[in-house]
């Protein structure tokens, strides 16, 4: 960024909070209704406690993206990379998906790998992840009776081994190739003078492979990132200024020493992960987030998952922070400011109740919120608001704005409450809920989830024709305001309700974009195609003609990555022309589910090839309104069944001759199995076709077809063709 970027950034910071104090400043001096009674008076001062504490947060949320710093990724010698332990930790999550997830941590790149010791850390003891680690040949540290849930489990696996560095995985959380290459080196950091730095941890982004469920159910999937980027590519990573970027618990790298200075994984909370940041932090080491992504993972794919992990968070920032060990911890003003911070977003919830509520009850109840002239609103708020606005877009990075944090806030508000106001006063939620991380479900239709959000829409409605009403009629100017306030509320309302009517997903597993080299064998050539998307289970190549390719049978296809080759068999289960191309959807044939596969190795390649890549979603908002709205109305509606067509079909459209009785016959269409003629009346039983004529092949132009009728239909008679069997050459 240059230096005359820089000064107008600054300048709409400063002027953006100047405007918000004299806002704050003048509503809590000037606007509250102390004289409209009990009533009036309490939802006066609810409104400007939410916007206070918005502003509060909002100031610090600048302070901190303003200034977005990390260090740079030190070069080292390859001798001083020490030994790392990485620990996968599992609960109740498939063999299937710790397979993909181990696979990932021993392709890890490093330079020398028997420095890198990867276990399977099992609080449920099972029989079959001890066979997959055995399997896999990394080591099993299985556990019984973990009365610490996570927390537990890591400790366990703390004591069992002694490298000086721990990388942290969730299950589900598959690392790529050069993960600890970008990591491991900021552990030799140095200071000003020369020292190396004290360094506890080095956070990297949780990303996710699939949509979640923002994208997915509001068919945005292609147009808004996923929603935990803006707090892990910048909100963790402007905490580096106060040194208090959150430990998240999964992709993640730590000082054994710095552990082992603050007794292990904190027990007795819910955020295990969230609380042993902060003690490695009081205890003087420096922390950073980066914003690289280096492993994926799998969003949850349900509401009720979505709200019991977000309820855990909450609730854990809650218990952490109310905690007697931070308020009297070593921890830094600047650094306990920010982790109050963190509690006050947490309120985010019933401030986004109290916004939509407000309007609603001064205009359908008569019960005044606000006292304020219309000159007052455009003077004041005005300006704030649009500058509010301004330095949201400009700081976020487009990665988010303002509408899209009200649509989230709005979506899971109701649920998240009462849990954060019971944590607050002290009723503690002391049970650890695993999110389930398995396969993808195929509806997460949750309509009863939105009963609050249709209440809403209807007093908002309701509202709104009382509002325009008065605007309308009574020429009262000043209800333009409410009445942009309510159509904002009700948008964000609708959008809920759309996420929660669900999508249906045809699909068993995420597909990746790529642009893959491959090659299909077939018995008498190599065909040349690019694989445009591949899955644990399929791919799509895109060639550049039609082709025969049975599908009837397994067929070969080498795939050409990063230097190596991996040849699988595979079924067609649908063509389709794309873009002047053509399409083949391809199923592959030997068993992915099943980590005793004979050509183990193959699996292993083949899942590496998948998943050592960055995932194909939104990293940028391109959203709009008309988009979104588009989207959920038009797309929810439309037909998305892939084709059934398993071989290609072309578009002929040509005279050609008969070779039995040299008579022209037109073909309208052939997808080398039928080919249909059209009916002039002399139906024939059999006819002998040129084959090159058909598909303009001069290749083939000695190659004679046998057509046998088949059926009569209203386009034309439909024959059989034999092709690579029947046919023969003249």
């Amino acid at each position: 960024m240059n230096n005359k970027s820089l000064t107008k950034k600054k300048l709409l910071l400063i002027l953006t909070t100047i405007t918000t104090v004299i806002y704050i400043l003048w509503r809590i001096f000037f606007t509250i209704p102390f004289e409209r009674g009990i009533v009036s008076l309490i939802a006066g001062i609810a409104l400007v406690l939410a916007e206070t504490i918005g502003a509060i947060e909002a100031f610090s949320h600048y302070k901190n993206l303003s200034s977005i710093k990390y260090p740079k990724l030190p070069k080292i010698e390859e001798d001083l990379y020490p030994e790392v332990d990485v620990f996968v930790a599992t609960h109740s999550e498939s063999v299937e998906l710790l397979y993909k997830t181990i696979n990932g941590c021993i392709n890890m790149d490093y330079p020398d790998k028997s420095k890198v010791h990867v276990y399977i850390c099992d609080d449920s003891n099972r029989s079959e992840m001890r066979k997959l680690a055995e399997t896999l040949k990394v080591g099993y540290l299985g556990l019984s009776d973990n009365k610490d849930a996570k927390a537990g489990n890591i400790n366990n696996a703390i004591k069992n081994t002694n490298s000086p560095l721990i990388v942290t995985f969730d299950a589900d959380m598959i690392p790529r190739r050069d993960f600890l290459m970008e990591t491991v080196p900021y552990f030799f950091l140095k200071d000003s003078n020369g020292e190396y730095e004290k360094v506890g941890f080095i956070q990297t982004p949780q990303s996710f492979y699939n949509p979640d469920l923002f994208q997915f159910n509001l068919y945005l999937e292609n147009n808004i990132p996923n929603e935990q980027d803006y707090f892990f590519k910048e909100v963790n990573i402007g905490r580096n200024r106060t040194n208090t970027p959150i430990y998240a618990g999964s992709n993640t790298v730590i000082s054994r020493r710095a552990l082992e200075d603050v007794g292990g994984i904190t027990t007795g909370t819910i955020t295990e992960d969230f609380a042993t940041g902060i003690k490695i932090q009081a205890k003087g080491y420096k922390c950073y987030s980066i914003p690289k992504v280096l492993a994926n993972g799998l969003a949850p794919n349900d509401f009720k998952s979505l709200i019991k992990q977000r309820q855990r968070w909450g609730r854990g920032c809650v218990q952490t922070i109310r905690n007697k060990d931070f308020l009297f911890s070593d921890l830094s003003l600047r650094g306990k400011l920010s982790y109050v911070t963190c509690l006050l977003y947490w309120w985010t919830f019933l401030r986004r109740f109290i916004y939509i509520l407000s309007p609603i009850l001064f205009i359908v109840f008569g019960i005044v919120v606000v006292e304020c002239s219309l000159k007052e609103i455009l003077f004041i708020w005005l300006p704030s608001y649009i500058l509010y606005n301004m330095s949201l877009r400009i700081l976020s990075s487009n990665i988010r704005n303002q509408k899209w944090s009200n649509i989230v806030d709005t979506i899971i508000f109701p649920y998240m409450i009462i849990p954060i106001f019971l944590e607050s006063i002290g009723v503690r939620l002391n049970k650890f809920a695993v999110t389930p991380k398995n396969s993808l479900i195929k509806r997460n239709s949750e309509i009863k989830y939105a009963i609050p959000h249709f209440i809403l829409i209807i007093t908002s409605l309701i509202a709104l024709v009382f509002c325009f009403k008065d605007v309308v009629i009574n020429k009262n100017v000043g209800s333009i305001v409410l009445l942009y306030w309510l159509v904002l509320n009700l948008y964000f309302l609708i959008m809920a309700v759309f996420f929660m009517i669900g999508r249906i997903n045809f699909r068993d597993e995420e597909r990746f974009y790529s642009n893959i080299n491959v090659k299909i064998l077939l018995d008498a050539n190599e065909i040349e195609g690019i694989i445009s998307d591949i899955s644990e289970n399929g791919m799509a190549i895109i060639l550049d003609k039609p082709e025969y390719i049975p599908y009837d049978k397994e067929t070969y296809i080498k795939i050409e990555y990063i230097g190596e080759s991996i040849i699988v068999k595979g079924n067609v289960l649908h063509v389709d022309k794309v873009n002047n191309k053509w399409k083949y959807g391809i199923k592959i044939s030997f068993d992915l589910n099943s980590y005793d596969a004979v050509d183990d190795d193959i699996r292993m390649k083949y899942y590496h090839l998948v998943y050592d890549r960055e995932h194909s979603l939104p990293k940028n908002l391109t959203s709009t309104t008309i988009k979104e709205l588009y989207n959920n109305i038009i797309r929810r509606n439309k037909n998305n069944k892939l084709s059934k067509r398993k071989l290609p079909r072309l578009e002929i459209n040509k005279i050609i001759k008969d070779l039995n009785t040299n008579e022209d016959i037109e073909v309208i269409n052939y997808n080398y199995e039928y080919i249909l003629i059209k009916n002039t009346g002399k139906e024939k039983n059999e006819l002998l076709i040129n084959l090159g004529e058909i598909i303009n092949d001069e290749t083939s132009n000695n190659i004679i077809m046998k057509c046998e009728i088949f059926k009569k239909n209203k386009l034309g008679i439909l024959y059989k063709t034999y092709p690579g069997t029947i046919c023969s050459e003249r």
